[in-house]
C-alpha cells in the first residue's frame, strides 16, 4: 500500500498543527506521511506543544515553516486546523483534497502553568482522536 501524503495547515505552525504532524507520524507512519506549515509561521515549535507530544511518548524535531515549502508537492490531503488558515487557505493551489477542522490554540490558554498546560494536553488528545478518524476515513 503507498503511503498517503498529509500536510496540516495552521496559521503559525507552532501548535496545532505540529501537533498534527508528529502524531500522525508517530500512529499512522506506516500509512501517512505527514508535514506541517503556516500561512505566517512563528518561527518556532511551542515548548508546551512539545512537551505534550513527550508526555506520550512522541519526540518531535520540528521546526516553523512557511506554506509556500509544499506549494508543488502532491498531497492526498490538505488540512486546516485553525479557522484563520481555513480562510486564508483558499490561495492554495496545489493538489489534494482540502478539509477543514478546527482545534482551539492552546497558546492562546491563560491560567496556571499546570491549567496551560492542561488545555495543550486537552488539544492534543482532540487532535490525535479526530485526525485518525479524518484519516481513517478518508482511506475508505
Amino acid at each position: 500500500m503507498r503511503q498517503r501524503q498529509v500536510l496540516f495547515l495552521c496559521t503559525g505552525n507552532s501548535c496545532r498543527s505540529q501537533m498534527a504532524e508528529a502524531i500522525v507520524n508517530a500512529r499512522l507512519g506506516e500509512r501517512w506521511a505527514a508535514v506541517s506549515a503556516g500561512t505566517q509561521p512563528a518561527g518556532y515549535v511551542h515548548p508546551l506543544a512539545l512537551a505534550a507530544l513527550a508526555e506520550i511518548g512522541i519526540d518531535h524535531q520540528g521546526r516553523s515553516k512557511l506554506v509556500d515549502e509544499y506549494r508543488d508537492v502532491p498531497f492526498d490531503l490538505v488540512v486546516t486546523v485553525c479557522d484563520s488558515a481555513a480562510e486564508e487557505c483558499p490561495v492554495w493551489l496545489g493538489p489534494g483534497r482540502r478539509v477543514h477542522h478546527s482545534f482551539p490554540d492552546p497558546a492562546k490558554a491563560t491560567g496556571t502553568e499546570e491549567e496551560i498546560a492542561e488545555v495543550f494536553r486537552s488539544v492534543r488528545d482532540a487532535i490525535e482522536r479526530d485526525i485518525s478518524q479524518l484519516l481513517n476515513q478518508f482511506e475508505q
